[in-house]
Order: structure tokens, then sequence, then C-alpha cells
């Protein structure tokens, strides 16, 4: 997590998901990496596997999508 005081919180999970989408990667060694480059909590780490899990789904199964 950023020690920087002029950043806001959570903006390092920002950082993170920009990065993965920048890469084009959403598999699970990318999430580990921008997990380890961005220095994300366990929480934040899990968020993004929670979260590109769900999006690979919606892929498969667009009715899954949130409207």
């Amino acid at each position: 997590m950023s020690d920087c005081w002029l950043l806001p919180k959570g903006s390092d999970l920002v950082l993170a998901v920009r990065w993965l989408s920048e890469q084009q990667r959403h598999d699970s060694q990318a999430i580990a990496e921008a997990a380890l480059r961005f220095d994300l909590s366990p929480l934040d780490e899990t968020f993004l596997y929670q979260h590109c899990r769900e999006q690979a789904a919606a892929e498969v199964d667009p009715s899954q999508r949130e409207r």
C-alpha cells in the first residue's frame, strides 16, 4: 500500500487495475504480479481475483452481466 499521504486510500488498487488492463492480461499470474508490483493487501488481491473471475463468466454468459 502506498505510504504517500497525497494518494487517496485505494489508489494502489486503481493503479493495479489500470496496469492489468494495459497488459491485457487478467489471469492469476498477472494478478499475482500486480499484487507484488503495487504492494496490494491480501484483501485487494482477493478482490482482483473475484472481479476477474466474474468478468470472465460474464463474457461466457452475457446474462450474468450487471445491468
